[in-house]
């Protein structure tokens, strides 16, 4: 629980540290004090660095309450966290230059995830090596090619997250096992006079039915494809430009 303000603190052992330990606690109270509170005088911090004393408990209640801390020496967490706290302001007003121009992680994470929103923004669509790369990427995958180079590029995009992830894959690579299917349950619709010729016209029935739904399949994936492209704000699909 103490784990980020030891590690702004620059604590030797930020994720081990614990505080019920006797002796480490002792000796973490003093390096507290000598490296960052620095409340006493160095000559005036004897009793609190002689942590092996019997009289230890009593010089460290006297620290608490020269300090202000509000808790009692059997509070121990809520005292560890209260110090840490008092060491990180005066370690902030120590060095108020160096973290005043620092940036939070999450504002950081906040610009990246802005900046990758849109990765195609900053693309020179004009540059020769664009082109060639997209056309030959066009070419490799089979796919439409287009007067705007760039919407070819999302094309690509959406081909490759569809068919070409790692999940894709090993998806299109299981083997799939059909379930039994009952000819008699199936009406033919008509009578050829033999039995034999009516049980294969009903299996290459079946089987047109599921070419059927596999082609619907690709048409609705088509659709959608076409529907991320010119859902595209920045997409006018009857000039065939992206941007004004």
């Amino acid at each position: 629980m103490f784990r980020r303000k030891l590690s702004a603190l620059d604590y030797h052992n930020p994720a081990g540290f614990n505080c019920r330990d006797e002796t480490e606690f002792r000796n973490f109270i003093v390096w507290l004090e000598d490296q960052k509170i620095r409340h006493y005088k160095i000559e005036d911090r004897g009793n609190l660095r002689n942590i092996h004393s019997e009289e230890w408990p009593k010089s460290f209640e006297k620290y608490m309450k020269d300090v202000n801390c509000p808790f009692k020496i059997q509070e121990r967490q809520e005292t560890v966290d209260w110090l840490l706290g008092l060491a990180v302001r005066l370690e902030y007003g120590d060095n108020a230059d160096k973290y005043k121009d620092s940036t939070p992680d999450g504002a950081k994470n906040t610009e990246n995830t802005a900046k990758n929103a849109e990765p195609l923004i900053n693309l020179d669509v004009n540059n020769p090596d664009f082109k060639a790369g997209v056309m030959a990427l066009a070419n490799l995958l089979q796919i439409q090619r287009h007067d705007d180079y760039l919407v070819m590029l999302k094309a690509i995009r959406i081909l490759v997250q569809e068919r070409l992830t790692q999940d894709a894959i090993a998806k299109a690579s299981q083997s799939k096992e059909g379930l039994p299917v009952a000819l008699e349950k199936h009406i033919l619709g008509f009578d050829t006079g033999d039995a034999v010729i009516n049980e294969a016209a009903q299996i290459l029935r079946l089987l047109h039915i599921e070419e059927l739904r596999e082609l619907q399949t690709k048409i609705n994936e088509a659709i959608v494809a076409v529907q991320a492209i010119i859902a595209d704000p920045k997409t006018d699909h009857r000039l065939g430009k992206v941007g004004r």
